[in-house]
C-alpha cells in the first residue's frame, strides 16, 4: 500500500472497500507493507476494524486533519536534490536535511493528526512492515512489531513529507517518509507468491525506486498486479493530494474504480 497523501489515504480505503463488495477479502493477506498514506491504510486494515466502517469514515468531514500543499519551491529543491545525488541514500540524507530545517507545524501536533486516524490502535498480529527513512543519514528503516516503536509513531514517521511535516523523533534519530526510497516499497514482498501492489503514486525515477520496475522485479517468482488511480480518480483526487477537502471525492472514486479493476484483482488474489 502506497504512498498518496491524505487523499491516497481515501482513495485506498475506497478501493478496498470496493474489492471486498466485490468478493476480495482485503483483511486475508500474510504480510502488508505500508509506505507514507499507505502506512495509515494498513494498520487500520490490519487492526481488525470493519472495511466499511473504515470506508465511512473517510466521507465524513475532516476535523482534525491539517490542510497542507507542496509547493513550487519545495518540489524544486526536491528536483535539486535528486540532480546532485545519484545515490539513494545520499539522495535521501539530502532530502532529510532539508526537512530537518524546515518550518513545519509541531511534532506533537502533527502526532495528534496522525493518532486521531489511528486511536490506540496497537501492532497488529498480522505481519505488518511500515517504511521511513533516517532523516540525517537517509538510511532506509523498516518498523515492524518488535522494533520497539508504538504503531503512532512509525506510521507517523513513514507519513513525515519532507518540508511539509516534521520529522519524526524515535530514539535518538528523526525519521522522513517512506516514499522517499520509493513510492510502494514493493520490494519488500519478493518472497510472497502473490502480490496486490496500491499505488496512489505510480512515480519513481533517479534515486527513488520506479514501481513498474519494482513489479517486474516481483512478477519473475510471483504473481502480481498493480492498481493505481484511473482518470476519473485522478480528476476525483485532485491536483494536491494533502487537501483533505478532497478526502470524501477520492474514496467514493476508488470505490467506484474498485468495480472496474475487480476481476483483474481476482486473477492475482482469487
Amino acid at each position: 500500500m502506497g504512498g498518496g497523501g491524505v487523499t491516497g489515504v481515501a482513495w485506498e480505503l475506497g478501493l478496498l472497500a470496493g474489492l471486498a463488495e466485490a468478493g476480495i477479502d482485503p483483511t486475508a493477506a500474510d504480510l502488508y507493507v505500508g509506505t507514507s498514506a499507505g502506512s495509515v491504510v494498513a494498520a487500520q486494515v490490519t487492526s481488525g476494524t470493519p472495511i466499511e466502517e473504515l470506508y465511512a469514515r473517510q466521507l465524513a468531514p475532516p476535523a482534525g486533519e491539517l490542510a497542507a500543499r507542496i509547493g513550487r519551491a519545495l518540489m524544486v529543491r526536491g528536483a535539486w536534490a535528486m540532480l546532485r545525488s545519484r545515490q539513494g541514500e545520499a539522495f535521501r540524507k539530502r532530502i532529510g536535511a532539508m526537512a530537518l530545517k524546515a518550518r513545519t507545524p509541531t511534532e506533537a501536533e502533527r502526532r495528534e493528526v496522525i493518532a486521531g486516524r489511528l486511536g490506540d490502535l496497537a501492532w497488529p498480529d498480522k505481519r505488518l512492515l511500515i517504511t521511513a527513512c533516517d532523516a540525517y543519514t537517509g538510511v532506509f528503516t523498516v518498523f515492524q512489531a518488535g522494533s520497539g516503536v508504538s504503531l503512532v509513531d512509525a506510521v507517523g514517521a513513514s507519513c513525515a513529507v519532507p518540508g511539509v511535516w516534521p520529522p519524526v523523533t524515535i530514539g535518538d534519530t528523526r525519521y522522513i517518509d517512506g516514499g522517499m526510497r520509493s513510492a510502494t516499497n514493493a520490494d519488500l514482498a519478493e518472497d510472497c507468491d502473490r502480490v496486490v501492489i496500491i499505488a496512489p503514486i505510480a512515480l519513481g525515477g533517479g534515486p527513488v525506486g520506479k514501481l513498474a520496475d519494482e513489479a517486474r522485479l516481483l512478477g519473475r517468482t510471483a504473481e502480481v498486479v498493480t492498481v493505481s488511480p484511473d482518470k476519473p480518480a485522478r480528476e476525483a483526487i485532485g491536483r494536491n493530494v494533502l487537501d483533505p477537502a478532497f478526502r470524501a471525492a477520492s474514496a467514493r472514486a476508488g470505490r467506484e474504480q474498485a468495480a472496474r479493476v475487480a476481476e483483474d484483482v481476482k486473477r492475482v488474489w482469487g
